[in-house]
């Protein structure tokens, strides 16, 4: 039996395998059962900043006992209140049914007056906190540096008031994504997790609306998630983790190789129920197994960049390869 465990975000794992935040991780029961089935660690469900700002403007909040009746600021209140109360008693009870390292989880977009929450949390017992975030880069007025400016933002301000390792989840809509990882690396966070996915649009032609589609990744997903774990790996101060069309063992292990610590999955668990945890490790160990392996640090990063003789690969090489008619 090869060893599995790996160490992300100085935390101890027996294995790579992270369930990502969702309605899998809802509940310290459900946590409790994916511990069972091998999940290493959680990221809880995430609390929105949204809920924690009470869905108001920062200038309600910043006057609420000035502009508003009493009657109005006391719903307010308890509304924020009990929001905050829910998500620090679901921390401390996902401690105390399951044994893995409990991420908490933020979904974010500025960094307001809901950073302050952030202490509350890792009081709450949470192993690590997650910032889920995304800015998405649709106001034609706004340039890129300011959106870059505000992750960066987020970051300080949570660094301010706590001690446990923080995570970075974003997007690749970035224009300069390789220079925006690395300077975000340079901020204190323990990882960046690669790549968020998020609400799809469609449209309803029937009934001409804007619709939902494609819930759950597909395994075609991965590439992009790859090509950049790959490219970025060895190259920053911190961790990297990769989700997003992660669906069996061998998908784990291709991201493992490019230089990912850990990896996040959901939409397989979703498909497949639990019990595909026990398949996929049972999926790498056979590899590693096979191809005379010892543990998953001695593959870890074997196939990113800069380890390659033709780093081109994960670049323009790929798309002349396939797309040039050369004939």
């Amino acid at each position: 039996m090869a060893n599995l465990s790996v160490e992300y975000m100085g935390l101890k794992l027996k294995n790579p395998i992270i369930v990502a935040s969702s309605g899998l991780t809802d509940s310290a029961d459900k946590i409790a059962e994916l511990e069972k089935k091998g999940a290493a660690a959680v990221v809880l469900k995430s609390l929105f900043e949204e809920q924690i700002l009470m869905d108001v403007d920062e200038q309600r909040m910043n006057n609420m006992y000035e502009s508003f009746s009493e009657s109005e600021n006391y719903i307010a209140y308890y509304t924020k209140k009990n929001k905050v109360d829910s998500y620090l008693q679901f921390i401390r009870d996902a401690k105390a049914k399951a044994t893995i390292p409990v991420i908490a989880s933020i979904n974010c977009v500025s960094a307001y007056e809901w950073t302050e929450f952030a202490a509350k949390i890792q009081e709450a017992g949470a192993d690590a906190i997650e910032l889920n975030t995304f800015i998405m880069p649709s106001d034609a007025d706004v340039v890129g540096s300011r959106i870059e400016e505000i992750y960066f933002d987020i970051i300080n301000k949570v660094k301010e008031v706590v001690t446990i390792p923080i995570a970075l989840k974003i997007s690749y809509y970035f224009s300069g994504l390789s220079n925006f990882v690395t300077e975000l690396s340079k901020t204190g966070v323990a990882s960046i997790v690669l790549f968020n996915r998020f609400y799809r649009p469609d449209v309803d032609l029937e009934n001409l609306k804007i619709t939902s589609s494609h819930i759950y990744s597909t395994p075609e997903e991965n590439s992009m998630v790859l090509r950049w774990i790959g490219v970025l790996a060895g190259k920053v101060n911190c961790d990297l983790a990769a989700t997003t069309g992660i669906h069996d063992g061998k998908t784990i292990l291709k991201n493992l190789l490019v230089g990912a610590r850990a990896v996040q999955v959901a939409s397989a668990i979703y498909r497949e129920g639990p019990d595909i945890i026990e398949k996929m490790l049972s999926e790498i160990n056979a590899w590693l197994e096979e191809k005379g392996y010892d543990s998953i640090n001695d593959i870890t990063g074997k196939l990113k960049q800069s380890e390659l003789v033709k780093p081109m690969i994960y670049e323009r090489a790929q798309f002349m390869k396939y797309f040039s008619d050369a004939r």
